[in-house]
């Protein structure tokens, strides 16, 4: 039976992704903090269970030590925790700013090393990291955020080209704003025309699957997205001035 272990698998596209694997015949192995949720995902899809913070090192490694005790070969680490920042560099608390960076950067950094003498044991074998758009546009709104993302898209592109040699495909999954729990999306979805820029964590799940069968290096969810990031790539000033611009408009406004 072939084994995954996913981070962030308690809710939001983690769990979205277990069901999904699990449906397919994969034992799944579910990495968070909340034990009540964690136990209920684990227990509706038979799989296997284990709370840790992905920001604390010593943690993760405990944690990987005890399943790898039981699976010494996986097949997938799915590295989806992430926690939101919808806040700026000038006004959040700094602890925040260390906790972004933690947990949506440095958590995939850590499980990612942990598990990897499973990955080789299991390979030819796959590490998915769930990043965002906001790894690829800049944005004001969420300053700390956005920069934990453009290191945590960094650290995925450049393991891509580290973990070849090793038979272990790493594939990063960039999805736009979704809703869940940890992430609402409460005025988007309730706007009538920005609603339907909100995707449901199954739509990115569904992705996953489909970059993992074709060997996909980058998805956006949607695809739609993709321009955005290449403006970014190409004319980061104009994009700036394009917000910037923007944000007077508004302040002129009201």
């Amino acid at each position: 039976m072939r084994v995954a272990v996913l981070t962030g698998g308690s809710s939001g596209i983690g769990a979205a992704t277990a069901r999904l694997l699990a449906a397919r015949g994969w034992q799944c192995i579910l990495l968070a903090r909340g034990e009540e949720r964690l136990r209920a995902v684990g227990e509706e899809i038979d799989g296997e269970w284990e709370v840790c913070d992905v920001a604390d090192r010593g943690a993760v490694d405990e944690v990987a030590a005890r399943v790898r005790a039981r699976h010494s070969a996986i097949g997938l680490l799915v590295n989806s925790a992430g926690i939101p920042g919808r806040s700026s560099f000038v006004h959040s608390d700094p602890e925040l700013i260390e906790r972004i960076l933690r947990v949506n950067y440095l958590g995939s950094v850590w499980p990612t090393r942990a598990f990897l003498p499973a990955l080789e044991a299991g390979r030819p074998s796959h590490v998915v990291n769930i990043v965002s758009v906001a790894g690829t546009v800049a944005v004001r709104a969420a300053g700390p955020y956005s920069a934990a993302k453009h290191a945590q898209l960094a650290f995925s592109r450049s393991l891509t080209l580290e973990l070849a040699s090793r038979q272990i495909q790493v594939h990063t999954v960039n999805p736009g704003f979704v809703e869940t729990e940890g992430f609402p999306q409460t005025q988007l979805s309730e706007h009538p025309v920005l609603r339907h820029t909100v995707s449901e964590p199954e739509l990115v799940a569904e992705r996953v699957l489909v970059a993992l069968e074709r060997g996909t290096v980058e998805t956006f969810v949607p695809r739609w997205y993709r321009p955005a990031a290449v403006i970014q790539a190409v004319a980061p000033g104009a994009l700036a001035r394009l917000q910037i611009a923007r944000r007077r408009r508004r302040k002129a406004r009201g």
